[in-house]
């Protein structure tokens, strides 16, 4: 159906210099995992943590001598929900991807540098739900693919432990 999700349209333009300011908020619109529909107009679905976040940035662009404008907006072809929708869909399974391909390697890798790929990874899976705004499959299949790794290492930590509590090692 379309327009059955609204969307929030910020439109910005930024002077080519100094660079640092455009530079910041790409940066800034990447880490809400924005889609780019054209030069200087990104696409969020809309909801209030999206919206305030897109505010700030359009203020920080206003600051910088820049122009921001923030719409609410809703598509009237489906076709053209659907495509945008999946084009968002797919740059984050494909970072999914990438997470689950990590915790394979971390699996056959060194038992000891589990551990620390395990909370690096979660690290990561955290920062990639917050711009995950319609949960590919690979969302659930990375979440097990990273517990299992962790289910892993706490076993393998423990297995090769000898040591009785209270007690010097061997």
């Amino acid at each position: 159906m379309a327009g059955s999700i609204e969307w929030l349209l910020l439109a910005y333009r930024l002077p080519r210099e100094p660079s640092t300011p455009r530079i910041a908020v790409w940066r800034k619109l990447g880490r809400l995992g924005v889609l780019k529909i054209g030069d200087g107009l990104v696409a969020l679905p809309a909801e209030a943590r999206s919206q305030e976040q897109l505010e700030w940035i359009a203020d920080e662009i206003a600051d910088a001598r820049g122009e921001a404008t923030l719409w609410r907006s809703s598509l009237t072809s489906a076709r053209a929900e659907r495509a945008l929708v999946q084009r968002m869909t797919s740059a984050i399974a494909a970072e999914y991807g990438r997470v689950i391909a990590a915790a394979a390697e971390a699996r056959a890798g060194d038992g000891r540098a589990r551990a620390p790929a395990v909370a690096r990874l979660r690290r990561e899976l955290r920062r990639i739900s917050q711009r995950d705004y319609f949960a590919p499959p690979e969302r659930e299949e990375a979440r097990l693919a990273v517990d299992s790794l962790g289910d892993e290492s706490l076993t393998a930590g423990s297995a090769g432990d000898t040591t009785v509590p209270g007690q010097a090692p061997p």
